[in-house]
């Protein structure tokens, strides 16, 4: 019962990050303060994904947080290599 209640209140929190997120997205001076805020709406979505397997007792959500985590990594530090050295791939 009481886990219940506390993946309820854990997704809403989560859900609410993800709309501050989204807000400092829009409103962020600089290009690398909207990196950050991409790379911290990846990880609040990952949560989320996490949280719902775990409330659904699915395992299969576990393997599309990987994958998830996985890309968004890769795509935060291309972009970061993107904007110190003007190309990916040197």
């Amino acid at each position: 019962m009481i886990l219940t209640y506390a993946l309820t209140f854990a997704l809403a929190a989560f859900g609410i990050a993800l709309i501050l997120n989204l807000i400092r997205l829009f409103t962020a001076p600089t290009l690398t303060d909207r990196i950050l805020a991409v790379d911290t709406m990846t990880v609040n979505a990952i949560a989320l994904i996490v949280l719902y397997s775990v409330r659904t007792g699915s395992s299969l959500n576990f393997e599309a947080a990987i994958l998830f985590a996985l890309t968004g990594f890769v795509a935060t530090v291309a972009y970061c290599k993107y904007l110190l050295r003007g190309s990916i791939i040197e």
